[in-house]
């Protein structure tokens, strides 16, 4: 029987028991170790628009994923690679391979508002869960620069293995996981030093949201980094030839890859989709040729109004009303339809 939760609006406490997943997915041509594709990413607090990086126009399309249509194009380096959001969704990263820079972006205006040179070939990027560090992989480099984002320089340039493209930062801030063709980095992010190389040669990587694990896509099987010894403690065949894109939902459930080039004639790619608990494949999906990034929708609190009951599918919804000492809440069932 589901069970009736008073929440105070704006509580950071999320107290949904089931959420609808969506999956995004980009295609590319070929299964490379320096892949020009698209990236998408979703600004985490507004949840309102989705950027998409154009590496053959030089530029990132910003898409309202409430109309589905693009509100603004942004002129950035050349060949843009990778996109990261800021936690408070502010500002946008854009990594350009061509001119060795990154684009800042400000959400609010859609308009460059800074230039950071980094080093040679940048490609993956991530920004700290506290906002104040993007991490840039420089895939010819062999180098990851560190950027502070209040002053938009280089604070640190950190020597990793040969040609890292993915990084991923642990919920807690504190570790750097980078996918590199020898191995993977751990960066200590305090030091900014590597405090750990994991033997497993990567293409994409993704961290749990509890950092017990960290998932890497290979040139094969996935591999699973426990992240309190940084030793590989399964390995997942996903069939595909070469996993590249990698996504874990909000909930830690479910591992998402992108298995580019697998063993048929037709080519065709597919997504494997993979129980974190048991470490096995549950479900297989097609989709287009070669298929390479994936990214999962951030997770939504509980409805505000009846217009977001009915997107989200909550069986009931009540108007705000006072409740003693407590100001407005609203009444919802934790289950869905």
């Amino acid at each position: 029987m589901s069970t009736r939760k008073m929440v105070p609006i704006g509580a950071t406490k999320q107290v949904c028991l089931m959420r609808r997943t969506s999956v995004w997915l980009s295609l590319s041509v070929e299964c490379l170790l320096f892949l020009l594709g698209m990236a998408l990413a979703i600004p985490a607090q507004a949840q309102t628009h989705a950027y998409i990086v154009n590496t053959g126009s030089n530029s990132v399309s910003v898409i309202d994923t409430t109309s589905n249509t693009v509100v603004a194009t942004v002129s950035v380096g050349g060949s843009p690679l990778e996109v990261a959001i800021t936690p408070d969704g502010t500002r946008v990263y854009v990594t350009n391979g061509n001119d060795n820079t990154v684009s800042v972006v400000d959400a609010a205006s859609n308009t460059v508002v800074a230039t950071v040179r980094v080093g040679a070939l940048p490609f993956g990027v991530a920004i700290t869960p506290d906002g104040t560090r993007a991490y840039v992989t420089n895939a010819t480099d062999n180098t990851l620069s560190v950027i502070d984002t209040a002053s938009n320089t280089v604070v640190a340039t950190v020597g990793v293995g040969a040609g890292p493209t993915a990084v991923a930062i642990t919920p807690d801030g504190t570790r750097v996981y980078v996918t590199t063709g020898d191995a993977v980095s751990v960066i200590d992010a305090t030091s900014n030093t590597v405090v750990a190389t994991v033997g497993v040669s990567g293409l994409g990587v993704a961290i749990t949201p509890d950092g017990t694990r960290a998932y890497v896509a290979t040139f094969g099987p996935v591999s699973v980094i426990d992240t309190a010894t940084n030793t590989v403690v399964a390995t997942v065949v996903t069939g595909g030839a070469c996993t590249r894109g990698v996504a874990i939902t909000p909930n830690g459930t479910r591992a998402y890859f992108t298995n580019s080039g697998v063993a048929s004639v037709s080519g065709l790619g597919s997504v494997s989709v993979i129980d974190t608990a048991s470490n096995i494949v549950v479900a297989t999906v097609g989709v287009g040729a070669f298929a390479q990034g994936v990214a999962i929708t951030p997770g939504i609190g509980p409805p505000t109004n009846k217009d977001q009951r009915k997107k989200g599918d909550w069986k009931t919804f009540t108007v705000p009303r006072k409740f003693k000492n407590q100001g407005d809440c609203v009444s919802f069932v934790n289950t869905r339809k």
